[in-house]
């Protein structure tokens, strides 16, 4: 992976493309539980991160950072946002 300073001439752009060598050891470190991490399909949002807190007869009980649907999608760690090789990612949807 490059470093901070050669992301410099994407300008503007930069923070979009990669997240910055901070960020990426902080989402290295953060808590994640791939059995319960997942996304909900939203009207509005597309997705929203979930959380799964019960599985009982075939039914899913998920807390949303908002929104509610249906259909739900396990999720990546966080220190795959942003990453350049997808062939890495465990969930591609």
């Amino acid at each position: 992976m490059s470093s901070d300073s050669e992301m410099a001439i994407f300008g503007e752009a930069a923070p979009y493309l990669r997240k910055s060598e901070k960020e990426r050891i902080e989402a290295q470190n953060k808590p994640f539980d791939a059995k319960t991490s997942v996304f909900v399909v939203h009207a509005k949002e597309s997705y929203v991160k979930s959380t799964i807190q019960s599985k009982e007869s075939g039914k899913v009980t998920v807390k949303t950072e908002g929104g509610e649907d249906d259909q739900i999608f396990s999720m990546n760690p966080p220190k795959y946002d942003k990453i350049e090789d997808m062939a890495m990612m465990t969930h591609l949807h």
